[in-house]
């Protein structure tokens, strides 16, 4: 996901992660606790829970705080003291950005609609949806969902879980999304399922592609990093697809691998290994 852009850039229900940051401090009164001259050092990759951030701020005794392995997350010049966080965490690989999106859609207070939706859009949730985004008819909607600008969904679609689509994506006939991260630009192609995923820019999945998310004994997925295996310490977990990607029709993806960019697969292919660039 960071082959072609910085992590501050990328988007968790839209919003690049640099401005959550900006916002979470914001919110905890930063400012106003902290002294505009502070100095203030932020982990590029921080997510913030907003009660232990409020903590921090509020508490000028408090110069660090670290997430539970000891990383630092935030340092100021003023005061000497750690403060060790059970909540607030660094990104540090990609499924972490599914769990960050999560808490934002949660956290976010307000869903608006400024496109038009057919009569039988059924929502059971929270459900944006941007400027000149169509949604056809039979769209299933649970949770909480966010649709960018100018997209196009269905019909007879289901998307559920906190699942946030970016600018200019076209979800096909009879698709289901659960829980995933779409990047503008990006198709889904009819007949697909995507579930505890995270897609690029620009990609395009081919009719019937399917990832699947959970292991046959129910245990956490391993994802291979740089030559070895990774607990992800996810129940569920899909595939990771960078910018650029088309899969053939009917390809079928295994829970945590992951398509470098500009990478793709014949119809029909089973991807049980990294596909790397």
């Amino acid at each position: 996901m960071t082959v072609t852009r910085s992590l501050a850039e990328f988007p968790l229900a839209n919003v690049p992660l640099r401005r959550h940051q900006q916002a979470a401090l914001l919110a905890a009164g930063w400012i106003e606790a902290a002294g505009a001259e502070a100095d203030v050092q932020v982990h590029p990759a921080a997510w913030f829970a907003q009660a232990e951030l409020a903590t921090f701020v509020a508490d000028l005794s408090y110069g660090t705080m670290l997430q539970a392995d000891g990383v630092v997350l935030l340092r100021r010049s003023v005061g000497a003291r750690e403060m060790r966080t059970s909540q607030s965490f660094a990104i540090a690989f990609s499924w972490d950005l599914l769990r960050a999106n999560v808490e934002a859609m949660t956290a976010r207070k307000t869903y608006a609609q400024e496109s038009g939706a057919h009569a039988s859009l059924y929502v059971d949730g929270r459900l944006q949806v941007g400027k000149g985004t169509k949604i056809l008819p039979g769209v299933v909607i649970e949770g909480d969902v966010i649709i960018g600008d100018s997209c196009k969904v269905g019909p007879n679609c289901y998307i559920r879980g906190s699942t946030s689509i970016g600018d200019k994506c076209h979800v096909g006939q009879a698709v289901e999304i659960k829980n995933s991260i779409l990047l503008p630009g990006t198709n889904v192609g009819h007949l697909s399922y995507l579930g505890d995923s995270i897609l690029g820019e620009k990609v395009n999945f081919g009719a019937g592609t399917i990832t699947s998310n959970l292991r046959h004994d129910g245990g956490a997925h391993r994802s291979p990093i740089e030559g070895r295996m990774v607990d992800t310490g996810r129940r569920k977990l899909g595939t990771i697809i960078g910018d650029g990607v088309h899969t053939g029709i009917h390809t079928s993806i295994y829970p945590g691998r992951k398509l470098w960019p500009k990478t793709a697969t014949l119809p029909g292919a089973i991807v049980d290994k990294d596909i790397l660039a």
